[in-house]
């Protein structure tokens, strides 16, 4: 993220996001204007090493926690454009969408306004800055430095901005459940429709009541539906999934860029002549709907039927339907309960760790045979963590791979420091890989979560620039970066040369950005599959 918002006009993203150069850039460039707030504990790990420099990315991830215990699942981005021109006013742009930030290739919605900064308050934004501001107070291991002030600045535009609708919709409301407040939910209307890949019994019970002309539709995914009583389907005039085709709509074979599953939420509602539609990141579950466990973000857009379309428009075989076929019954077997159970212990355990206050302290210890500067690391709890179930947690940093792992669960368990093992500065970092194991099931789990660390040796960045910065042509390259244009096309192709020269020129950049974005994502950085979805 901070690449493509550094250097947006590189013509190819992949060679960008290749070099090392590259990726300083962007996170020196856009430090303290981005921040990503995510569900603390969901961020993917790898059994690899991460570059070192995911270090930089301290500065810019935050992660929080539900405050009922459910999981931080909003997905939404806020970006403010600072024009070049001191007489126009800043330009706004809010996306509320299912997916997260991961590479996930599944289908997703999103819907997307553009609006201008005005002088008065909009009471249609107060949810959505109202959940902005909120933000720094769910943070598990506090903020960076200026978080405060940034969100707090967004937020105060966010409320007074006057958005451009898309057309064909006339109004706009926006809702966040999971903060205080009776939970936002789809009301009773003529018809209505839903698409959500996860889903329970007491909440599609509790829709397929909503409708008072026709039964519902519902189109979710086949694992999910098999755990849902033949008694409540039959509620719903019909029950769809993906067909496997939708991978690709010519029902082609798939290459790699080709969607597979659904992800999507929607909620359509036929209420007198209007249609509306709302999307964000909600499931068809109590967690989401009913409970207001999980933090959740909404947009309702409502317009005209005659012009949006009807439910059986939009979701019957002209529309999304011609990509689903209807759900058989016991055609996928239901998840096993022993699986189930052991990934909730996991979920579980998963919490404790991120919510229970560990930290990481560094300490300068004895050099390396080569007279190498080495910090031993040592994982330290404030009170002995029970983690139930649990036969095994392996943890690293995510910059040594898990050839560096340490089994810490019995230090743990005891309330007693764990030595994670000495290593030079650059490797140095408060983001841990953590591999958990169930004790009765053959079930793991493996995450990354930021901690709060003490004894961080404070020239530890310029480490890392020297690392990066390891020649002659790679400071004066790096110098270049610094002295052009945030989004110059010149400094995208500048990134990714390998010293021969050459850059390809591209039209000038008619805003400058100043951006400042969030995620949530369960996920966000990223989140896995059913229990952060849930």
């Amino acid at each position: 993220m901070p690449v493509s918002l550094a250097l947006f006009a590189a013509e190819n993203r992949d060679d960008i996001l290749s070099h090392p150069l590259a990726l300083l850039e962007g996170a020196e460039r856009i430090a303290g204007r981005l921040v990503v707030f995510t569900d603390a504990g969901r961020i993917q790990a790898s059994v690899r090493p991460h570059s070192r420099l995911c270090s930089l990315l301290e500065r810019i991830v935050v992660e929080v926690a539900a405050p009922r215990g459910g999981a931080f699942h909003p997905k939404m981005w806020a970006l403010r454009f600072t024009p070049l021109r001191p007489e126009y006013p800043p330009r706004l742009r809010l996306l509320i969408l299912s997916r997260n930030l991961t590479r996930d290739r599944s289908w997703d919605i999103a819907a997307t306004f553009d609006g201008v900064v005005t002088r008065q308050p909009k009471a249609v934004n107060r949810p959505i800055a109202d959940f902005l501001r909120q933000l720094p107070d769910l943070a598990t291991v506090g903020t960076p430095d200026g978080t405060k002030t940034l969100v707090d600045d967004l937020a105060e535009d966010l409320r007074r901005t006057e958005w451009s609708l898309p057309e064909p919709f006339q109004s706009v409301s926006f809702a966040v459940n999971g903060l205080g407040g009776k939970p936002w939910r789809p009301e009773s209307c003529a018809r209505l429709g839903v698409m959500s890949p996860f889903c329970d019994d007491q909440t599609l019970s509790m829709l397929a009541g909503l409708a008072n002309a026709d039964k519902p539709i519902f189109i979710g995914r086949s694992d999910e539906l098999g755990q849902v009583s033949g008694a409540t389907l039959d509620a719903f005039a019909r029950v769809a999934v993906l067909d496997e085709m939708a991978a690709t709509e010519d029902g082609e074979e798939a290459d790699d860029t080709a969607l597979q599953g659904l992800h999507a939420k929607a909620f359509i509602a036929e209420r007198g002549w209007d249609t509306a539609i709302t999307v964000g990141s909600g499931n068809a579950t109590r967690p989401a709907l009913l409970s207001g466990a999980n933090v959740e973000i909404f947009a309702t857009l409502t317009g005209k039927r005659s012009r949006v379309g009807s439910v059986e428009e939009i979701l019957g075989d002209k529309g999304f339907g011609r990509l689903t076929r209807p759900f058989v019954r016991d055609e996928m077997g239901a998840g096993d309960a022993a699986q189930r159970a052991a990934e909730e212990r996991l979920d579980q355990a998963r919490r404790e760790i991120c919510r229970s206050g560990l930290k990481l302290r560094c300490e300068r210890t004895t050099p390396a045979d080569d007279g190498a500067l080495l910090w031993r690391v040592w994982l330290v709890p404030s009170e002995p963590l029970s983690l139930a179930g649990v036969r095994a947690l392996r943890v690293w940093p995510i910059t040594r791979g898990d050839g560096h792992a340490r089994d810490v669960i019995e230090p743990l368990r005891q309330g007693q420091p764990a030595d994670l093992g000495a290593m030079p500065m650059v490797d140095l970092t408060r983001f841990l890989a953590c591999h958990l194991t169930d004790e009765a099931e053959d079930v793991s789990i493996l995450f990354s979560t930021g901690l709060m660390t003490d004894g961080m040796p404070s020239e530890r960045h310029a480490a890392i620039l020297r690392w990066v910065i390891d020649s002659k042509d790679a400071f004066f390259r790096y110098l270049r970066l610094l002295l052009s244009e945030l989004g110059d096309p010149f400094a995208a192709a500048l990134a990714a040369q390998d010293g021969s020269g050459g850059a390809h020129g591209a039209r000038q950049a008619t805003m400058r950005r100043s951006l400042k974005t969030w995620s949530a994502p369960s996920a966000a950085a990223a989140t896995n599959c059913a229990p952060s979805n849930a």
